[in-house]
């Protein structure tokens, strides 16, 4: 069939591939190095004690059959193994069939490991990543041109992305249609970057016009992915110039970067380069593609129908495997930024002069003076998540009181997810939270103190608490 195939995308699916493999990589080391402390045997929210509260349609994966951190450890390093392997190029040198197991291989892992993740793995660059991951298994190798069918579905999650998030941000906070809204969220965004402070400081009618064109990007520009080229094309360079702006200014794990690499793959690279010689794909391969395309396009209807809902939901799954979801982003802007500070003591007895020391994270503010760090696309679970608790006790619930707990024991695995121990030689005897009021200090206030943050004392998050017959009561915790 000569529709099949688009010979001119080569090298835009060549590019394609590796910069998923890349966010991949990323990925899986993220759950690598985070995952005992956070969902494992003795973590704050055990993979064990899921797996028996739920059942395999709601989250199918390998978990379901066996699980030990050992296990765990396991499926991620073979994670980052595939998604090495990938990077360099592997799949372009093994058969179509072959290529296509690499690709599956590392998307089922991610999935398993996403089906257990909890609250720790809400967040819709999961879902994001997931249904890139499993078109991309059908996007062939160097030994057959892309199919078009692949490179439409691929589109339409990029289009899913950004209008998606366009019409969230329409719906909800007044601010973006006033166009105001970054009058704040470099400030209160969940985790700033190095330069957010800087984004902040901007003059005000230059805010606006960051929030006209993000509107322009998100609501207009989806539209021409789906016009000829080169119109096309110059729509995804809107959309990666977008993104990248949306890199400095903020750390947002890799749902940045999963954006920009659908993105790459609409770009007509052939206007610059000529295609290889590929062979025709086999009938096999083609009715496969064929197969998924209806899948998808059958499975689009409530992401699509959502799309257009007076009550749109963002980030939502409509299926169990994450095929294919919908997306938005920040539909509200918090005014203000409040910040959960975590403190210990080693004095055995509290009274009004005790020394309280606090806890370092690696990402969320803390020290006043300390500049915010750039880790994205690598994803800190916990400083998202205490952003939320800051926001409302409720999203902490399931966790903290664990949390908590395991600092009083100065659990290992806990403190490897903290920049910052100030009890190396013993647990402390109490621990306690605060909520504290930041927001970005004026260039006066910066040259005078060397701070970038000015914060207040707000109220408590958590009273005082100590390991012993009182914490095991509910009422102690948040």
């Amino acid at each position: 069939m000569d529709w099949f195939t688009a010979d001119g995308y080569w090298l835009s699916r060549l590019i394609f591939q590796r910069a998923l493999a890349g966010v991949y990589l990323f990925a899986f080391l993220t759950a690598v190095l985070q995952f005992r402390a956070l969902i494992g045997e003795r973590g704050m929210l055990p993979v064990p004690d899921f797996v028996r509260r739920t059942d395999w349609h709601s989250a199918p994966g390998l978990f379901r059959f066996h699980y030990s951190d050992r296990f765990f450890a396991f499926v991620s390093w073979t994670g980052c193994a595939l998604a090495v392997a990938l990077l360099t190029g592997v799949d372009s040198y093994v058969p179509l069939w072959a290529a296509m197991l690499l690709w599956a291989l590392p998307w089922a892992l991610y999935l398993s490991i996403v089906q257990v993740g909890q609250t720790w793995y809400s967040f819709g660059w999961e879902s994001l990543l997931l249904e890139t991951g499993f078109l991309a298994v059908f996007l062939g190798n160097a030994h057959t041109a892309p199919p078009v069918l692949v490179l439409w579905l691929l589109r339409w999650v990029l289009f899913r992305v950004e209008f998606g998030a366009g019409m969230i941000k329409i719906r909800g906070d007044e601010c973006w249609r006033k166009l105001t809204c970054l009058y704040y969220h470099h400030e209160t965004q969940p985790m700033p970057g190095p330069l957010s402070w800087f984004f902040h400081r901007l003059p005000k009618p230059v805010h606006r016009v960051e929030v006209a064109a993000n509107h322009v990007t998100q609501l207009l520009v989806p539209v021409l992915l789906f016009t000829p080229q080169p119109v096309a094309s110059a729509a995804a360079g809107l959309m990666i110039v977008t993104q990248l702006w949306l890199v400095l200014s903020g750390n947002f794990a890799w749902l940045n970067w999963v954006t920009i690499t659908l993105a790459l793959s609409a770009v007509d690279w052939s206007l610059f380069t000529e295609p290889p010689a590929q062979s025709a794909p086999p009938l096999w391969y083609e009715i496969v593609v064929i197969a998924v395309t209806a899948l998808v396009v059958f499975l689009s209807y409530r992401p699509a129908r959502n799309l257009v809902s007076s009550r749109q939901v963002m980030n939502r799954s409509f299926d169990p495997l994450h095929l294919v979801n919908t997306y938005g982003a920040f539909g509200s802007i918090s005014r203000v930024r409040l910040e959960v500070a975590v403190e210990g003591t080693d004095e055995p007895v509290l009274h009004d002069g005790t020394v309280w020391r606090e806890y370092g994270f690696r990402g969320k503010p803390g020290d006043p003076r300390r500049l915010p760090r750039q880790f994205a696309p690598y994803h800190l679970r916990l400083d998202w998540l205490m952003w939320f608790a800051a926001l409302s006790p409720a999203y902490a619930g399931p966790w903290f009181g664990q949390f908590v707990e395991r600092l009083l024991e100065n659990d290992r695995d806990t403190l490897r997810l903290l920049r910052h121990n100030p009890f190396p030689e013993a647990p402390p005897t109490h621990v306690r939270a605060r909520v504290y009021r930041y927001r970005f200090t004026t260039w006066r206030e910066l040259r005078a103190t060397g701070r970038w943050w000015h914060r207040t004392y707000v109220r408590d998050f958590m009273p005082p608490v100590s390991l012993g017959p009182a914490w095991l009561s509910p009422t102690r915790r948040p």
